[in-house]
């Protein structure tokens, strides 16, 4: 480095460690230096850039997404850390290259909300990338193993058995699951928790969906076909289109059909009927989560863990008594 630039080593050493006695000029020049050569600058001299966090959202048409953001961001704020969203869109930029231009601008960490590493078949050499060059990261909602990084989940086990115990109580006997993926991690606990529960638990009552209200709608009337009464959707966009489903097929909500959704997102005490759901505790995960980067970009060791919160069944309007006969 001090070769490149053409001054001491010990001129290096001091810009590095932040020490006076070096002109504006020098410093810059073995900051310039430091880019070029492609190694990363120390966090105290990264200037306002810094301070910057990259925020990944895979889109933001689920309320869930939008909430988690404002939460993290005013988290971040509080610490003067400057959220940088970035959400992705179909055909648009991908994870991988928000990744690239974050690492670009020297984030000082970033925090992912339901990205690739939720499923085992997707692409993940861009959270090698960040783990290469130590940047802080944290993980919300659950992961594929091995990653390496911190995450803060809502318990997706705790999530199904509170809508599957609340409809068994209300006499539903066929009860069915709209999932993502297959290689979806939240969904494939989800799945395991429903099968400990039932037992013996049809192949044909889960049926797999795109995060979507037609991607619920398209599997929800495949379970109704096969004779569901009670449906446990892994988000609420996708109990939207299962109750779409039952009434284009003529089925009442809830009199016919009760649907249970995940999270709690806005306005799901509006829809007809109010939705009932597993509330994730977006406050206290958001904050978590930036609790756990801020520790990281300080210096702190965090452990590669996942820490779990308890969900909450908000039981509205869209879940009855199961049909008689």
């Amino acid at each position: 480095m001090a070769k490149k630039v053409g001054v001491s080593e010990a001129t290096v050493s001091r810009v590095l460690n932040g020490k006076p006695g070096v002109s504006d000029a020098t410093r810059q020049a073995v900051l310039t230096a430091l880019d070029v050569l492609g190694y990363e600058r120390p966090t105290q001299l990264r200037g306002e850039r810094a301070r910057l966090v990259g925020l990944v959202l895979p889109e933001l048409q689920n309320p869930i997404f939008p909430a988690f953001a404002e939460v993290i961001g005013g988290a971040l704020a509080q610490l003067g850390l400057t959220p940088v969203l970035c959400t992705q869109t179909k055909g648009g930029v991908s994870e991988a290259d928000y990744v690239e231009l974050l690492l670009q601008q020297q984030v000082s960490g970033v925090v992912f909300a339901g990205g690739l590493y939720a499923q085992a078949d997707a692409p993940h050499d861009h959270y090698r990338a960040l783990a290469e060059r130590n940047i802080p990261v944290v993980l919300v909602n659950a992961a594929i193993e091995d990653l390496g990084f911190p995450g803060v989940s809502c318990d997706d086990a705790v999530a199904v058995e509170q809508a599957w115990r609340h409809l068994a109580s209300l006499g539903h006997e066929r009860i069915g699951l709209v999932l993502g993926p297959g290689d979806h991690v939240p969904s494939a606990r989800k799945l395991a928790a429903a099968r400990a529960i039932a037992g013996d638990l049809p192949v044909d009552f889960v049926a797999r969906a795109i995060f979507s209200i037609e991607g619920g709608h398209a599997a929800a009337s495949r379970l109704i076909d096969r004779g569901v009464t009670g449906i446990i959707c892994a988000s609420d966009p996708l109990a939207l289109g299962a109750i779409r489903a039952a009434r284009r097929k003529g089925y009442d909500i809830p009199g016919r059909i009760s649907v249970v959704g995940y999270d709690d997102s806005a306005f799901m005490n509006c829809t007809e009927p109010p939705l009932t759901t597993v509330r994730q505790p977006i406050e206290a995960m958001g904050r978590a989560a930036v609790e756990l980067l801020n520790a990281q970009i300080g210096g702190t060791a965090v452990p590669a863990e996942e820490l779990l919160f308890e969900p909450e069944l908000v039981v509205r309007g869209s879940t009855a008594q199961a049909p008689r006969g």
